[in-house]
């Protein structure tokens, strides 16, 4: 399995503690305002793509008028079914799709949202061309991206760290896929090669990553997300000291107790 490949794999434990640990470290803090951004637009059917363990699927449930339905999809079955375990406010209904060949019909949809699912997308221009086809006329895409990682202090700061384990093949994943897609150009350029014609609104919009110690991103990150596939990759065995080291480079650069780092990201909205 090459990078690109094990960067979209989301199985094993992985589901769990990426719910447990990474949802309200860098997820959550975007998650209520990013749905909010629905809540004034006149729906009918309302679609997202690549939702994860369901944290913008629960907002959007809450803040929706019931009579607008909501299609969650993933192409994870694993993040899917833990989604729809921990459950929604109201009734949701649960796909497995693909967000390059989406399994609905054209214009069946007054809105199509993604928080932090795009940058996983292996061509960007066709799925923005899929949820272009089953938009309604006056619909919106609505996604959101991360900033660069510079921006992202905690993933920055455990890319880094985790240089010292593999000095001479350094771990890239959150640097190529969860931070690789932030240049606003490309962005836009896409969307035009996805069919979507007017310039769209993109907000940056900066919040703060905070737990209750340097453990829980180090958790987070090294073992919630596809990053574990690329530590394993190399040598299993060194899960547990790669989760140490990133432990330690966070709690030198924010403190030993509750830690609080910056978190950046752009959020997208495309209209027809």
């Amino acid at each position: 399995m090459n990078n690109l490949e094990s960067d979209k794999v989301f199985a094993g434990s992985i589901p769990r503690l990426y719910e447990e640990y990474l949802v309200p470290l860098i997820f959550e803090p975007y998650a209520g305002g990013f749905a909010e951004r629905l809540v004034s637009r006149k729906l009918n059917r309302v679609l997202e793509v690549a939702a994860g363990t369901g944290v913008v699927t629960r907002h959007l449930a809450s803040l929706l008028p019931n009579d607008i339905s909501i299609v969650a999809t993933d192409l994870s079955r694993p993040m899917l079914d833990l989604a729809s375990e921990v459950g929604t406010s109201r009734f949701v209904e649960w796909r497995q799709a693909d967000a390059m060949q989406l399994p609905f019909e054209d214009e069946s949809f007054d809105a199509v949202v993604c928080q932090f699912g795009v940058m996983f997308f292996p061509d960007k221009s066709k799925a923005f061309a899929e949820a272009r086809r089953v938009l309604k006329a006056g619909g919106v895409l609505l996604f959101s991206v991360w900033d660069r990682i510079e921006e992202n202090e905690f993933a920055d700061t455990v890319t880094t760290a985790l240089e010292s384990i593999f000095p001479d093949d350094p771990l890239r994943f959150m640097t190529r896929t969860p931070h690789g897609y932030y240049d606003v150009a490309t962005i836009q350029k896409d969307l035009q090669n996805g069919g979507f014609v007017t310039t769209p609104y993109i907000d940056t919009i900066a919040a703060r990553s905070i737990a209750a110690s340097a453990r829980i991103p180090a958790l987070a990150f090294t073992q919630g997300t596809p990053l574990r596939n690329e530590i394993e990759a190399r040598n299993k065995s060194l899960l547990g000291r790669a989760t140490e080291v990133a432990e330690n480079a966070i709690a030198r650069r924010f403190g030993h107790g509750k830690v609080d780092g910056k978190i950046q990201a752009h959020i997208v909205a495309a209209e027809i």
